[in-house]
């Protein structure tokens, strides 16, 4: 986008972590947001420092796997901001479990937030989006969108699907002036493990760790936005993730052992 100054950001998930900094940071260069969340304390937090910012905030409670509360959000944040030019669409959830672990209400769970969560952000934002003179989408997929990984079965099958429909409205975008950003971030150090639900026979600690060791969510939010600026479409953040990819595609086999050797469980 060529100005972000005074552009309306709808930000998912904005209470905490990667979401509570990237709204944060759109406003730091000039946007106003829409806040959404389960978690009304974490929004009133990011309002206030947003304010602070000296820009304008609004703090809406939404279940985003919940289509007709997402109906309402996005005529919700038209009536109160008139507009809308970015949507950073990053609430999700994790599950950590073996697959035989997991029951389907946990796998249903996780692709009810993650996907259908991003689905319905799109669909009911981005003919808003598409009335102004330029905007953008933002969708979070994972690095786990890009690889395969014990104990995250339903996650890797929910942030592949953002990826792939990312990739498909991207193109079905090229004619239009909006454009649009597909996240892929490494370890960054959130509470998404331990806020998330987990199962008998993983490694909760080791996982944990992981997180703990990741890039701070400050930095990944102005990797983020400074996508939204640049217009970049697939977004790797954090060298874990850009090593990760690149053995991946060098050598589709190989990686298999590192991630055995290294990962989460």
């Amino acid at each position: 986008m060529k100005s972000l100054t005074d552009r309306v950001a709808v930000v998912t998930g904005a209470a905490s972590g990667i979401g509570r900094h990237t709204a944060i940071e759109l406003a730091s260069r000039g946007c106003h947001v829409a806040l959404a969340d389960v978690n009304r304390t974490g929004l009133e937090e990011v309002k206030a420092a947003v304010l602070g910012l000296g820009r304008r905030a609004t703090v809406h409670e939404v279940d985003v796997a919940d289509r007709e509360a997402m109906s309402a959000f996005s005529e919700a944040v038209i009536g109160a901001h008139g507009a809308v030019h970015i949507l950073v669409n990053n609430a999700g959830v994790s599950l950590t479990a073996n697959f035989v672990d997991q029951s389907l209400d946990d796998l249903r769970w996780v692709m009810d937030i993650n996907v259908w969560g991003v689905v319905y952000g799109c669909h009911f934002f981005l003919p808003h989006i598409l009335k102004q003179d330029e905007g953008h989408i933002v969708n979070l997929s994972s690095l786990f969108g890009l690889i395969g990984v014990p104990s995250q079965s339903a996650y890797c099958l929910s942030k592949a699907a953002v990826k792939g429909f990312s990739e498909s409205l991207d193109m079905e975008l090229a004619s239009t002036h909006v454009g649009l950003s597909c996240i892929h971030p490494g370890a960054v150090a959130t509470e998404i493990v331990r806020n998330g639900r987990l199962r008998s026979g993983v490694d909760e600690a080791r996982a944990g760790r992981i997180i703990d060791k990741g890039m701070a969510p400050q930095q990944a939010a102005q990797i983020i936005v400074d996508a939204v600026s640049a217009g970049r479409k697939r977004v790797l953040v954090g060298r874990d993730a850009q090593f990760i990819s690149l053995i991946q595609r060098l050598f589709p086999t190989y990686y298999r052992r590192l991630i055995l050797r290294f990962g989460p469980t």
